[in-house]
Formats: structure tokens, C-alpha cells, sequence
């Protein structure tokens, strides 16, 4: 039987032993092992029961690529989908969102965090954000979280600076995609604008095709005015809104 002490020396013990000298030799050294064990035991059990009673802002959702209830076939999605402007009242619930969100950023292998709409170089720089009546929350894809970004109903505001058009305000949730074209202008310099809009598309549809399989009507919109849009959802500097995309309960 090998043991290791605490000073890092490697001593071969017997299991046979009767030596009461060595036997509390080894019982000394393991009560010191077995303290740091016990506090780091503790801390754990701390932090992990914080998360538990919900001491953070951030919200769990389904794991990516996890099946939705009422999904349909690609196929069947594209012949389905139509551009819906008028929406139940009721709220999307907490998985209708997470899917949706999860459409248009969600991470689909560890390697590079690739995700489910291509980016030129990988270099991601869609930022997403969700407009309901509880207020606007910023998605995450590294962790297929949602956390809120402001409180409040913003949806009037919202609907103000996309010309009045009445849906923006009247759908449950907007989702809104924004572009930070200095992450992909790094890379490829003026052409970094183009990339970022043809990203956009990419993601737009995405959250238009998973809302037509949840059964849901979508409509994108790009009339807008960009720095209200901008101010009201308090966007940090250099994030662009591009894609506004009202989702609801069709009528």
C-alpha cells in the first residue's frame, strides 16, 4: 500500500503492521489530509446551494439541440413559414424562448464554439437580446442562458422607433439581433459590415423557421430608426441593432 504525505514523500506501508508507532504516524498525517478535504467540501456545498436557491441573475434553459415539443421537418418548416403580424396576447413560456434563442446563436459542438448559423472566421459578432413585457434579457450561447439586460415593459418604445408599426408592440417577445462588426473587421477589414448582415440573415431565419415548427408566427422587420433602438434597449457602444423579428401566437 502506497501513500502520499503531506510534504510530497511516497512510503510504502504494510497492511499487516501492528506498529503503533507508524499506526499513529498515519493517522496524524491523514487528519491533516482529510481538514483541507473537508473545508473544500464545504465550500463547494456552499456555492453549489447559492445556486440552488437562485442567487444569480442567470436562467437556465433547455440544453442545446434538446427536441421541442411540435417540432416539424426542415422541409415541412420551409413551406410553412409566413410572415405573421398579429399576435395572441398570451406570453411565450421560458422554452419557447430558450428554443428560439437557441435557433439563431446556440453553440452545436465544444470544437471552436461552433454555432447553429455560420459566422465568417468563426468570430461570432451577433449579440441577441429578447423583448417581452418582463423586460429585455441578453442571450448567452456559451451557456444557453438567458440574463436579464433592463426591467420593464420596453415593447412601446420599441414600436415607437420601428415607425409605429403596431406588431413590434403587440408581439409577446421581439427578438432582436445586433451586430459588433469590430470583432470580424479584425479580420477582414471593410468587408466585416457585409459578413455581419449576411450573419444576421443567417440567424434571422433561423428564429423564423424554429418558430414556424414550435407553431408560431414570426415577422422580420428592418424599418427602424437604429440609435432609438439602440437607446432604448441601452445597447453597450459598438453593438448595432440589425434585425428586429416580433414572435407570438399567430392569429
Amino acid at each position: 500500500l502506497s501513500w502520499q504525505s503531506p510534504s510530497g514523500g511516497v512510503k510504502e506501508c504494510d497492511n499487516k503492521s501492528t506498529d503503533a508507532q507508524t499506526n499513529g504516524q498515519l493517522s496524524r498525517e491523514d487528519d491533516a489530509m482529510n481538514g483541507p478535504t473537508v473545508f473544500i467540501f464545504v465550500v463547494v456545498c456552499v456555492f453549489a446551494g447559492a445556486s440552488w436557491l437562485g442567487c444569480t441573475e442567470r436562467r437556465s434553459h433547455p440544453s442545446p439541440g434538446e427536441p421541442a415539443e411540435g417540432g416539424m421537418s426542415l422541409t415541412d418548416a420551409l413551406a410553412a413559414r409566413r410572415s405573421v403580424r398579429r399576435f395572441e396576447a398570451g406570453a411565450l413560456s421560458a422554452e419557447q424562448i430558450a428554443q428560439l434563442c437557441w435557433a439563431a446563436q446556440g453553440v452545436t459542438s465544444d470544437r471552436m464554439g461552433l454555432r447553429t448559423a455560420p459566422s465568417a472566421g468563426a468570430l461570432y459578432p451577433l449579440e441577441l437580446y429578447v423583448v417581452t413585457a418582463d423586460g429585455v434579457d441578453h442571450y448567452d450561447p456559451s451557456g444557453n442562458t438567458l440574463s436579464r439586460h433592463l426591467e420593464g415593459d420596453v415593447r412601446g418604445g420599441l414600436q415607437a422607433a420601428a415607425l409605429g408599426q403596431s406588431f413590434v408592440g403587440g408581439a409577446p417577445a421581439t427578438f432582436v439581433l445586433c451586430g459588433v462588426a469590430s470583432r470580424t473587421a479584425a479580420r477582414y477589414g471593410p468587408r466585416a459590415d457585409r459578413y455581419v448582415w449576411m450573419e444576421a440573415g443567417h440567424a434571422g431565419q433561423n428564429i423564423l423557421l424554429q418558430a414556424t415548427a414550435l407553431g408560431l408566427g414570426a415577422v422580420p422587420v428592418g424599418a427602424f430608426h437604429d440609435a432609438r433602438v439602440a437607446e432604448i434597449l441601452q445597447l453597450p457602444p459598438g453593438c448595432a441593432p440589425l434585425y428586429l423579428i416580433p414572435v407570438g401566437a399567430g392569429k
